[in-house]
């Protein structure tokens, strides 16, 4: 059975940094991409960042200077450094694993066919 379980998130403080983490397990996605995408209250959920099978990664506007996506293909893993972090990065942040490496459609939750439960972050200000 596949399942993507997240980990990392918690209540930090605004300027903080937290390092989300995302094992998928029954299912590789050496050959698709996966990504990051998170959900405020009252809001649509949102893509953050993507990693292609090969490594290339796309960031939502604005955030590629203080987030950071990478994969470790060998764990079947995916991580999320998150820096300077606001109150406006409160949200449950959801991993996912894709069916495809296309950039475009990595961007939108099209391109993704698993899901994790999502990890809770709070930043406080």
């Amino acid at each position: 059975q596949e399942q993507l379980v997240e980990s990392g998130g918690r209540l930090v403080q605004a300027g903080d940094s937290l390092r989300l983490s995302c094992v998928a397990s029954g299912r590789t996605f050496r050959s698709s991409g996966m990504g990051w995408f998170r959900q405020a209250p009252g809001k649509e959920r949102e893509f953050v960042a993507a990693v292609t099978s090969g490594g290339s990664t796309v960031y939502a506007d604005g955030m590629r200077d203080r987030f950071t996506a990478s994969r470790d293909a060998v764990k079947n893993a995916l991580y999320l450094q998150m820096d300077s972090l606001k109150p406006e990065d409160t949200a449950v942040y959801y991993c996912a694993g894709g069916w495809t490496n296309h950039i475009a459609t990595l961007r939108t939750t099209r391109g993704y066919s698993y899901w994790g439960q999502g990890t809770q972050v709070t930043v406080s200000s």
